[in-house]
């Protein structure tokens, strides 16, 4: 590598944005959110992108996990109002991925919380 190839990497990686714990959860919820709406309306149960679907339903839980023991920690300085949303949040999507899963249920309500913590977690951004 020459001494510009050396230079152009150099600022490449610098102009990357620094990226916030903010942007970073509103990234991943726009990432599994876009997969499950992608996939959601045309899955079945026995249909051949069911394994999608089951994917991102995991991932989904994993994410709602995540954030249901960062909101039980002591160690969290949100309000504990806005704790206990998080934890029954994390509750309701763990049980009707559940549904979708074994009953074929909507995907529906899922893509619906994710989207209005999306929109929290951009407003909230704007307004800090």
């Amino acid at each position: 590598m020459n001494a510009m190839q050396q230079a152009q990497a150099a600022y490449r990686t610098a102009a990357h944005p620094i990226r916030t714990p903010r942007g970073a959860e509103y990234e991943a919820f726009a990432r599994i959110t876009s997969r499950l709406k992608a996939i959601a309306g045309e899955t079945t149960k026995g249909s051949s992108r069911f394994r999608e679907l089951a994917a991102a339903i995991h991932d989904n839980r994993r994410l709602w996990t995540i954030l249901a023991a960062d909101a039980a920690g002591t160690d969290n300085l949100l309000p504990k109002e806005l704790r206990a949303r998080i934890l029954y949040l994390a509750e309701f999507t763990r049980q009707h991925s559940g549904r979708v899963l074994r009953e074929g249920a909507p995907a529906r309500p899922l893509i619906e919380i994710n989207t209005a913590v999306m929109r929290g977690l951009r407003d909230r951004s704007r307004g800090s």
